[in-house]
């Protein structure tokens, strides 16, 4: 399969994806659930679940601010509203029953507005460390790896890789959001750390199969990173294929709590495999020629 040779198609099929996304992340932002936020959310079983517009008429006797009322499965309700105590818990309940004739709670959270924002900036925080260390141990495997592209210059394609992989289903969780009332939580930013883990090791098995190629064998560097990326095609598309099938299990069979963590790393999985193979080794090779038009004009001067 031609693959650097056709690099341009992929450049732009990147850039669309990455413009579309960050677009929508700028337009719409992220909705943040109570784990950032702070706030209550109730999952609800009912035997003749009510309209969403019932069940708020209902609870309109509660000073609840901003209620979100969520459809799960065939029975259930999901319930997010502002903080409340274990009196107004246990009345709330009792209303719903009362007026709906059963109600049986399935799940309660309740995170106070303090313990959501220290969790937010623990988060963002634990994606740059992360992110950092693990430029630098790449960085630091690839040591030896000095002619014709120096070793830091992998960390630093694994790391482009990453992002590119990343702010797909950030893009697609704003749009999500803004349409489909999904909210981001911890869980979310489980699945971005797990995508970009997936992400690297994937990219990290082709650029490594052309380190040990440009050690025996022969040919343009372009050809030798033609030759690398083939030989692990076939390894990378069947791993992923194996995992994302899995993973549409979960998000069909799974129940809604976990439901869009999977649609997340079904997303990033995909892209993942996309861009170890089809943007990091095409970029591997352009900085190589880029590298070398700049010491040629150099030589020239």
């Amino acid at each position: 399969m031609t693959i650097i040779k056709r690099r341009a198609i992929w450049y732009l099929f990147s850039a669309v994806i990455i413009a579309l996304s960050i677009g929508a992340l700028a337009t719409f932002g992220l909705k943040q659930g109570i784990d950032f936020t702070g706030g209550t959310m109730l999952s609800v079983r009912f035997e003749n679940r009510p309209e969403t517009t019932e069940a708020e008429k209902a609870l309109g006797v509660f000073d609840l601010s901003a209620i979100t009322i969520q459809p799960a499965g065939e029975k259930d309700l999901i319930f997010r509203f502002k903080t409340i105590d274990e009196d107004t818990h246990e009345k709330i309940l009792q209303t719903l029953e009362s007026t709906f004739g059963s109600a049986t709670e399935l799940e309660y959270n309740a995170i106070g507005p303090v313990v959501g924002e220290e969790l937010r900036h623990k988060s963002i925080n634990s994606l740059v460390i992360i992110f950092l260390l693990i430029m630098a141990f790449i960085a630091w495997t690839f040591r030896r790896v000095s002619a014709p592209v120096k070793s830091w210059k992998y960390g630093a394609i694994v790391m482009a890789t990453a992002f590119h992989d990343v702010i797909l289903p950030v893009g697609l969780f704003a749009v999500l959001g803004k349409y489909m009332n999904v909210e981001i939580g911890t869980p979310f930013i489980a699945a971005i750390l797990t995508i970009m883990g997936y992400s690297i090791n994937d990219t990290i098995v082709v650029l490594d199969r052309v380190r040990e190629n440009l050690q025996k064998a022969t040919g343009t560097f372009e050809e030798i990173v033609e030759k690398s990326v083939n030989q692990t095609l076939v390894r990378s598309l069947n791993t992923s294929l194996t995992t994302v099938l899995s993973l549409v299990a979960v998000y069909l069979f799974g129940g809604e709590s976990i439901k869009y963590f999977a649609l997340a790393l079904i997303v990033g999985i995909v892209t993942g495999t996309y861009s170890s193979i089809f943007i990091a080794s095409p970029l591997l090779v352009d900085w190589n020629r880029w590298t070398r038009r700049n010491a040629a004009a150099k030589g020239v001067k």
